[in-house]
């Protein structure tokens, strides 16, 4: 079961920037079929051993559009939607978008 930290506040960004910590940022908008199928795999996929030491962030879109924004222009990846990005050490390591959200590559750029 994944353990979600909502992002609602521009200061939990600048933390991850800051942080070492591996974080994984889930742009979500609930009015999208394929946001929807996307996030369901996801969290039934998610295995908490294969992501040990990962912490998984959600963002609401449609309630946070301007965190959105702020994603963009911080870690440098143009926004989408769905979207997921992998943040290591402040910076972007991976990030994709619809259906080339993959657990299997998710779990591979963590062990990297």
């Amino acid at each position: 079961m994944m353990n979600w930290s909502h992002l609602t506040d521009p200061s939990q960004l600048i933390r991850l920037l800051q942080a070492s910590e591996l974080a994984l940022i889930f742009k979500h908008s609930t009015r999208c079929s394929i946001s929807n199928a996307v996030l369901n795999r996801l969290e039934r996929n998610w295995n908490a051993e294969d992501m040990q030491g990962v912490t998984p962030y959600f963002l609401d879109l449609l309630t946070y559009r301007n965190l959105s924004d702020e994603i963009a222009a911080l870690f440098k990846v143009q926004h989408e939607s769905p979207q997921v990005l992998i943040i290591r050490g402040g910076k972007t390591v991976y990030h994709a978008s619809h259906f080339d959200i993959q657990y299997e590559q998710l779990k591979q750029v963590v062990k990297n």
